[in-house]
């Protein structure tokens, strides 16, 4: 089983099982952002994936730039 803690929890898409966006440390490891679903009471979740700081920072910037539909 994996440890995890939420150090910061940025959004969130809707109710019940949806996907957020927060800052969370995986087993001891330096945080990094994370997009997945999780349950309402966080003790269980979905695949994801993790960005860096650094890629975080590239994302930022790649969206800045487009337009969205």
């Amino acid at each position: 089983m994996e440890k995890y803690v939420i150090y910061r929890h940025i959004g969130k898409s809707n109710n019940g099982w949806g996907k957020e966006l927060n800052l969370i440390s995986w087993n001891d490891r330096e945080p990094v952002y994370d997009i997945r679903t999780w349950n309402e009471n966080h003790t269980k979740y979905g695949k994801g994936i993790t960005i860096t700081l650094k890629q975080m920072t590239i994302l930022k910037e790649l969206l800045r730039e487009i337009d969205l539909l």
